[in-house]
């Protein structure tokens, strides 16, 4: 490709969402959230993000999806975050509802109980949270911000971080799944550690 494609800038027209014009990296997570009948379900968001520094965890929603109805009546919600090779089970979580709004696809997901809420997680994921519902903010388009606190929290032994452990031997025998909206997926398991700046500190004070 030549240096003149590369650099060539092309204006986007913005009476249409734009985010489909071109790639970006974002978390893959499953949500799962309890049903008016008992029942829990599980749907993929990768419009999802720690809110602040502190244990707040947030993704995008929409109000006329199952999740978002149920967690504003339960007040309360998991996120699993699933390693590549689960990305199977991640797409099934996605499976279309019946006439009776059940999600049969949820079946073959294997899953286990939280521990401090009222609900499940997908099973051979890397980190599980338990949130309660902090906020729901409407009024994004069509969407919402779901956000909410983690109360409890597991990692698995071969992803968690501790001072006897090289980050980049981590990331490589304990891969990161990304996805590349608007339909693609990475494993990640080849790092390299961010050049910052002397003196840097991630509270902005010198």
């Amino acid at each position: 490709m030549s240096n003149d494609e590369t650099t060539r800038r092309v204006a986007l027209e913005m009476d249409h969402p734009i985010w489909d014009r071109f790639f970006t990296v974002a978390p893959l997570v499953v949500v799962g959230s309890r049903e008016l009948s008992g029942d829990f379900d599980l749907a993929p968001k990768h419009m999802a993000t720690p809110l602040s520094w502190q244990n707040y965890f947030g993704f995008v929603c929409t109000p006329s999806h199952g999740t978002y109805q149920n967690i504003k009546r339960e007040e309360a919600f998991t996120v699993s975050f699933p390693n590549p090779d689960q990305v199977l089970l991640a797409s099934l979580s996605a499976g279309p509802r019946c006439d009776d709004t059940s999600k049969p696809s949820l079946q073959l997901l294997p899953t286990f109980s939280a521990t401090k809420i009222d609900g499940i997680f997908l099973s051979d994921s890397y980190l599980f949270l338990e949130c309660q519902l902090d906020r729901i903010v409407d009024g994004f388009g069509d969407n919402s911000l779901i956000a909410g606190r983690v109360i409890a929290a597991q990692v698995c032994n071969s992803a968690l971080r501790m001072n006897d452990r090289d980050d980049h031997e981590i990331l490589h025998k304990s891969p990161l799944m990304a996805y590349l909206p608007p339909g693609r997926y990475a494993s990640i398991n080849q790092t390299f550690s961010f050049p910052f700046p002397e003196g840097f500190r991630r509270d902005g004070q010198e």
